[in-house]
Protein backbone atom coordinates (compact mmCIF):
# COMPACT_ATOMS: atom_id res chain seq x y z
CA UNK A 1 0.00 0.00 0.00
CA UNK A 2 1.54 3.45 -0.77
CA UNK A 3 1.91 5.54 1.98
CA UNK A 4 2.91 9.05 -0.38
CA UNK A 5 1.02 10.50 -3.65
CA UNK A 6 4.06 9.10 -5.21
CA UNK A 7 5.10 6.30 -4.00
CA UNK A 8 3.27 4.34 -7.08
CA UNK A 9 6.49 5.57 -8.51
CA UNK A 10 8.98 5.40 -6.07
CA UNK A 11 7.81 2.78 -3.82
CA UNK A 12 7.04 2.70 -0.08
CA UNK A 13 8.88 5.49 1.91
CA UNK A 14 10.56 4.60 5.33
CA UNK A 15 9.09 6.40 8.53
CA UNK A 16 11.44 8.86 9.82
CA UNK A 17 9.59 11.51 10.25
CA UNK A 18 8.26 11.19 14.08
CA UNK A 19 8.20 14.01 16.05
CA UNK A 20 7.92 12.94 19.86
CA UNK A 21 5.36 13.93 22.06
CA UNK A 22 1.94 15.12 20.11
CA UNK A 23 1.84 18.79 20.04
CA UNK A 24 -1.75 19.84 21.58
CA UNK A 25 -3.20 23.36 20.78
CA UNK A 26 -6.43 24.64 21.10
CA UNK A 27 -8.66 28.48 21.27
CA UNK A 28 -11.01 28.58 24.16
CA UNK A 29 -13.60 30.99 25.62
CA UNK A 30 -13.28 31.86 29.58
CA UNK A 31 -11.47 34.16 32.42
CA UNK A 32 -8.56 33.98 34.64
CA UNK A 33 -9.28 34.79 38.13
CA UNK A 34 -5.80 34.56 40.59
CA UNK A 35 -4.75 30.84 39.48
CA UNK A 36 -8.27 29.38 38.41
CA UNK A 37 -8.94 29.51 34.94
CA UNK A 38 -12.51 28.74 34.05
CA UNK A 39 -13.66 28.00 30.41
CA UNK A 40 -16.86 28.23 28.97
CA UNK A 41 -16.70 26.73 25.49
CA UNK A 42 -13.78 25.50 22.99
CA UNK A 43 -13.74 27.22 19.72
CA UNK A 44 -11.26 25.36 18.31
CA UNK A 45 -8.21 22.74 18.28
CA UNK A 46 -7.41 20.52 20.94
CA UNK A 47 -8.71 19.60 24.49
CA UNK A 48 -6.90 21.25 27.36
CA UNK A 49 -4.18 18.82 28.80
CA UNK A 50 -1.92 18.32 32.22
CA UNK A 51 1.03 21.26 31.79
CA UNK A 52 -0.27 22.73 28.50
CA UNK A 53 0.75 26.72 28.87
CA UNK A 54 -1.90 29.06 28.40
CA UNK A 55 -1.71 32.63 27.18
CA UNK A 56 -4.02 35.56 26.71
CA UNK A 57 -4.83 39.28 27.15
CA UNK A 58 -4.56 39.56 30.95
CA UNK A 59 -2.84 36.36 31.33
CA UNK A 60 0.61 35.95 33.14
CA UNK A 61 3.42 34.99 30.94
CA UNK A 62 4.57 31.21 31.14
CA UNK A 63 1.13 30.19 32.70
CA UNK A 64 0.80 26.67 32.44
CA UNK A 65 -2.12 23.92 33.80
CA UNK A 66 -1.04 22.18 37.34
CA UNK A 67 -4.43 20.56 37.79
CA UNK A 68 -8.22 19.83 36.47
CA UNK A 69 -10.79 21.51 38.55
CA UNK A 70 -14.43 20.71 37.48
CA UNK A 71 -12.98 20.65 33.68
CA UNK A 72 -11.80 17.65 31.73
CA UNK A 73 -10.84 19.07 28.85
CA UNK A 74 -13.33 21.66 28.03
CA UNK A 75 -15.40 23.36 29.49
CA UNK A 76 -14.87 23.80 33.57
CA UNK A 77 -12.33 25.17 36.03
CA UNK A 78 -8.62 24.70 36.11
CA UNK A 79 -5.85 25.48 37.94
CA UNK A 80 -2.65 27.68 36.66
CA UNK A 81 0.92 28.17 37.78
CA UNK A 82 1.21 31.74 38.19
CA UNK A 83 -1.80 34.75 39.27
CA UNK A 84 -3.32 36.44 36.55
CA UNK A 85 -6.58 38.81 36.27
CA UNK A 86 -8.61 38.41 33.01
CA UNK A 87 -11.61 38.74 33.98
CA UNK A 88 -13.48 40.00 30.84
CA UNK A 89 -14.54 37.35 28.17
CA UNK A 90 -11.35 36.33 26.52
CA UNK A 91 -10.15 34.04 24.15
CA UNK A 92 -7.61 31.94 25.84
CA UNK A 93 -5.23 30.21 23.78
CA UNK A 94 -3.57 26.86 24.94
CA UNK A 95 -0.37 25.42 23.94
CA UNK A 96 2.17 22.28 24.57
CA UNK A 97 2.83 18.94 24.38
CA UNK A 98 0.17 15.89 25.69
CA UNK A 99 3.34 14.18 26.90
CA UNK A 100 5.79 16.27 28.65
CA UNK A 101 8.54 12.90 29.42
CA UNK A 102 11.19 12.18 27.07
CA UNK A 103 10.54 12.13 23.37
CA UNK A 104 10.25 9.31 21.10
CA UNK A 105 12.91 7.35 19.87
CA UNK A 106 13.95 8.57 16.65
CA UNK A 107 12.79 5.32 13.88
CA UNK A 108 9.49 5.96 15.64
CA UNK A 109 6.36 7.52 13.53
CA UNK A 110 4.97 8.07 10.50
CA UNK A 111 5.17 10.37 7.39
CA UNK A 112 3.29 13.53 6.12
CA UNK A 113 0.99 12.82 3.85
CA UNK A 114 1.94 13.81 0.41
CA UNK A 115 5.55 15.41 0.16
CA UNK A 116 4.89 18.41 2.73
CA UNK A 117 5.18 18.95 6.45
CA UNK A 118 3.46 21.46 8.58
CA UNK A 119 5.22 22.18 11.70
CA UNK A 120 2.16 24.13 13.80
CA UNK A 121 3.78 25.42 17.38
CA UNK A 122 2.52 28.28 19.51
CA UNK A 123 5.95 29.37 21.53
CA UNK A 124 5.83 30.72 24.75
CA UNK A 125 7.14 34.05 25.11
CA UNK A 126 10.65 34.68 26.27
CA UNK A 127 11.90 36.03 29.73
CA UNK A 128 15.05 36.91 31.07
CA UNK A 129 16.50 33.61 33.24
CA UNK A 130 13.96 31.57 32.18
CA UNK A 131 16.20 28.70 32.50
CA UNK A 132 18.67 30.04 35.18
CA UNK A 133 18.35 32.94 37.36
CA UNK A 134 21.03 35.82 36.97
CA UNK A 135 23.59 34.78 39.10
CA UNK A 136 28.05 34.73 39.80
CA UNK A 137 29.81 31.45 39.56
CA UNK A 138 33.28 30.72 38.09
CA UNK A 139 31.80 26.83 37.26
CA UNK A 140 28.79 25.23 37.26
CA UNK A 141 25.98 26.99 36.69
CA UNK A 142 22.93 26.75 38.86
CA UNK A 143 19.49 25.26 36.66
CA UNK A 144 16.33 27.10 37.75
CA UNK A 145 12.91 26.57 35.75
CA UNK A 146 11.37 30.18 35.25
CA UNK A 147 8.65 31.41 32.89
CA UNK A 148 7.44 29.47 30.35
CA UNK A 149 9.70 26.23 31.62
CA UNK A 150 9.29 23.52 33.76
CA UNK A 151 11.95 21.23 35.72
CA UNK A 152 11.14 17.57 34.70
CA UNK A 153 12.86 14.16 35.53
CA UNK A 154 13.58 12.16 32.59
CA UNK A 155 13.36 8.64 32.86
CA UNK A 156 16.39 7.93 33.41
CA UNK A 157 16.57 10.14 36.73
CA UNK A 158 17.55 13.17 35.66
CA UNK A 159 15.91 16.50 35.84
CA UNK A 160 16.04 18.94 33.14
CA UNK A 161 14.79 21.83 32.65
CA UNK A 162 12.43 21.45 29.44
CA UNK A 163 11.03 24.21 27.46
CA UNK A 164 7.80 24.56 26.23
CA UNK A 165 9.14 23.90 22.34
CA UNK A 166 12.22 23.39 20.76
CA UNK A 167 14.43 26.69 20.51
CA UNK A 168 18.09 28.15 20.76
CA UNK A 169 19.29 29.99 24.02
CA UNK A 170 20.66 32.88 24.75
CA UNK A 171 23.06 34.07 28.04
CA UNK A 172 22.64 37.69 29.18
CA UNK A 173 25.60 39.15 31.11
CA UNK A 174 25.57 41.78 33.63
CA UNK A 175 27.43 44.71 34.79
CA UNK A 176 30.64 44.42 35.74
CA UNK A 177 34.68 44.08 34.58
CA UNK A 178 33.82 41.21 32.10
CA UNK A 179 36.01 38.80 31.38
CA UNK A 180 35.80 36.94 28.14
CA UNK A 181 34.31 33.16 28.92
CA UNK A 182 33.04 30.46 27.34
CA UNK A 183 29.98 28.60 28.38
CA UNK A 184 29.09 25.38 28.24
CA UNK A 185 24.78 24.18 27.64
CA UNK A 186 24.20 20.24 27.81
CA UNK A 187 20.85 19.51 26.80
CA UNK A 188 18.74 16.80 24.75
CA UNK A 189 16.83 17.92 21.34
CA UNK A 190 13.39 17.36 20.65
CA UNK A 191 14.20 13.58 19.88
CA UNK A 192 16.56 12.95 22.81
CA UNK A 193 19.24 13.05 21.14
CA UNK A 194 22.08 14.37 23.90
CA UNK A 195 23.38 17.43 22.85
CA UNK A 196 26.06 21.12 23.61
CA UNK A 197 26.71 24.17 22.81
CA UNK A 198 29.36 26.64 23.42
CA UNK A 199 28.69 30.58 23.88
CA UNK A 200 31.00 32.80 23.99
CA UNK A 201 30.49 35.95 26.68
CA UNK A 202 32.56 38.28 24.82
CA UNK A 203 33.47 41.44 27.32
CA UNK A 204 31.12 43.97 26.68
CA UNK A 205 28.69 44.29 30.07
CA UNK A 206 24.90 44.51 29.80
CA UNK A 207 25.00 42.29 26.85
CA UNK A 208 23.16 39.46 25.42
CA UNK A 209 24.85 36.71 23.13
CA UNK A 210 22.60 33.67 21.64
CA UNK A 211 22.90 30.43 20.41
CA UNK A 212 22.47 28.47 17.18
CA UNK A 213 21.32 25.63 18.19
CA UNK A 214 17.48 24.48 19.50
CA UNK A 215 17.55 22.72 22.51
CA UNK A 216 14.13 21.12 24.01
CA UNK A 217 15.40 20.22 27.64
CA UNK A 218 18.70 21.27 29.47
CA UNK A 219 20.77 19.30 31.88
CA UNK A 220 23.83 21.06 32.79
CA UNK A 221 25.61 24.78 32.24
CA UNK A 222 28.90 25.78 33.30
CA UNK A 223 31.68 28.68 32.63
CA UNK A 224 35.15 28.66 32.17
CA UNK A 225 35.54 30.89 34.86
CA UNK A 226 35.30 33.99 36.71
CA UNK A 227 33.17 36.43 34.85
CA UNK A 228 33.61 39.47 36.70
CA UNK A 229 29.73 39.93 36.38
CA UNK A 230 26.32 37.72 36.55
CA UNK A 231 24.99 35.63 34.29
CA UNK A 232 21.35 34.10 32.93
CA UNK A 233 20.22 32.06 30.66
CA UNK A 234 17.19 32.47 28.84
CA UNK A 235 15.05 31.16 25.50
CA UNK A 236 15.16 32.73 22.37
CA UNK A 237 12.71 33.34 19.43
CA UNK A 238 15.03 30.98 17.27
CA UNK A 239 12.27 28.50 17.06
CA UNK A 240 13.65 24.69 16.36
CA UNK A 241 12.57 23.12 12.77
CA UNK A 242 12.07 19.46 13.44
CA UNK A 243 12.86 18.12 10.23
CA UNK A 244 15.59 19.17 8.02
CA UNK A 245 15.54 21.96 6.32
CA UNK A 246 18.60 22.86 3.71
CA UNK A 247 17.17 25.56 1.68
CA UNK A 248 14.97 28.80 2.31
CA UNK A 249 13.23 27.02 -0.77
CA UNK A 250 11.99 24.04 1.04
CA UNK A 251 9.58 26.50 3.21
CA UNK A 252 6.82 26.95 0.56
CA UNK A 253 4.44 28.48 3.23
CA UNK A 254 5.16 30.39 6.12
CA UNK A 255 2.26 31.58 8.49
CA UNK A 256 2.43 33.76 11.35
CA UNK A 257 -0.06 35.28 14.22
CA UNK A 258 -3.09 34.83 12.54
CA UNK A 259 -1.68 36.89 9.00
CA UNK A 260 -2.62 35.61 5.72
CA UNK A 261 0.16 37.39 3.86
CA UNK A 262 3.61 35.47 3.85
CA UNK A 263 5.69 36.09 7.68
CA UNK A 264 8.98 37.69 6.40
CA UNK A 265 10.78 35.91 9.60
CA UNK A 266 14.56 34.98 10.00
CA UNK A 267 15.47 31.27 7.97
CA UNK A 268 18.61 29.52 8.84
CA UNK A 269 19.25 26.25 7.08
CA UNK A 270 20.18 23.39 8.29
CA UNK A 271 24.12 22.78 9.87
CA UNK A 272 25.11 19.63 7.72
CA UNK A 273 29.10 19.39 8.40
CA UNK A 274 29.78 17.04 11.60
CA UNK A 275 27.94 18.56 14.63
CA UNK A 276 30.29 20.51 17.16
CA UNK A 277 29.63 22.89 20.35
CA UNK A 278 29.90 25.72 17.53
CA UNK A 279 27.84 24.57 14.55
CA UNK A 280 24.38 25.59 13.90
CA UNK A 281 21.36 23.76 13.95
CA UNK A 282 20.87 20.14 12.36
CA UNK A 283 17.72 20.82 11.13
CA UNK A 284 17.62 24.76 10.71
CA UNK A 285 15.38 27.24 12.56
CA UNK A 286 13.08 30.00 12.16
CA UNK A 287 12.53 33.35 13.51
CA UNK A 288 9.12 34.65 13.46
CA UNK A 289 8.94 38.72 12.36
CA UNK A 290 7.41 39.66 15.58
CA UNK A 291 7.89 38.51 19.47
CA UNK A 292 6.49 35.28 20.64
CA UNK A 293 3.78 36.03 23.15
CA UNK A 294 2.23 33.04 23.88
CA UNK A 295 -0.78 32.77 21.58
CA UNK A 296 0.50 33.83 18.08
CA UNK A 297 0.96 30.59 16.45
CA UNK A 298 3.64 29.70 13.97
CA UNK A 299 2.79 27.36 10.69
CA UNK A 300 5.64 26.21 8.10
CA UNK A 301 5.01 24.38 5.57
CA UNK A 302 7.45 22.28 4.26
CA UNK A 303 8.43 20.55 1.07
CA UNK A 304 9.65 17.30 1.63
CA UNK A 305 12.21 15.64 -1.22
CA UNK A 306 13.33 12.56 -1.69
CA UNK A 307 15.94 11.55 0.80
CA UNK A 308 13.38 12.54 3.67
CA UNK A 309 10.38 10.79 2.54
CA UNK A 310 11.64 8.82 -0.61
CA UNK A 311 12.24 4.73 -0.91
CA UNK A 312 15.36 5.93 -0.31
CA UNK A 313 14.97 7.63 2.42
CA UNK A 314 17.19 8.11 5.74
CA UNK A 315 17.63 9.08 9.48
CA UNK A 316 20.04 11.70 8.08
CA UNK A 317 18.08 12.80 5.45
CA UNK A 318 14.90 13.83 7.26
CA UNK A 319 16.43 14.57 10.47
CA UNK A 320 20.16 16.15 10.01
CA UNK A 321 23.26 14.65 10.73
CA UNK A 322 23.68 13.29 14.72
CA UNK A 323 23.90 15.83 17.30
CA UNK A 324 27.77 16.56 18.80
CA UNK A 325 27.06 14.29 21.62
CA UNK A 326 25.55 10.55 20.62
CA UNK A 327 24.46 8.26 23.24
Amino acid sequence: MPQFSDDLFLGPAQTYMGTGPTPVEGVFAGSVSSTTMTVTAQLSGDPLVLGQFIGGTGVTAGSYITAFGTGSGGAGTYTLSASSSATGAINLFASGNSLLGDPSPMDLGIGPMGRTYTFDVIPQAIALGSVAAAQTTSSTIALTAGTSTKSVVRTDGTTVIQLDCARALSITIGTGTIADRNVTITGYDYYGQPMSEVIATGTVQSTTKNGKKAFYQVLSASISGALGGTIAINTTDIIGIPVRVVDAGYIVGAGWANTLARDAGTFAAAATATATTTTGDVRGTYVPSSATNGYSRLILTIACNAIMVGPNATRQGALGVNQNLVS
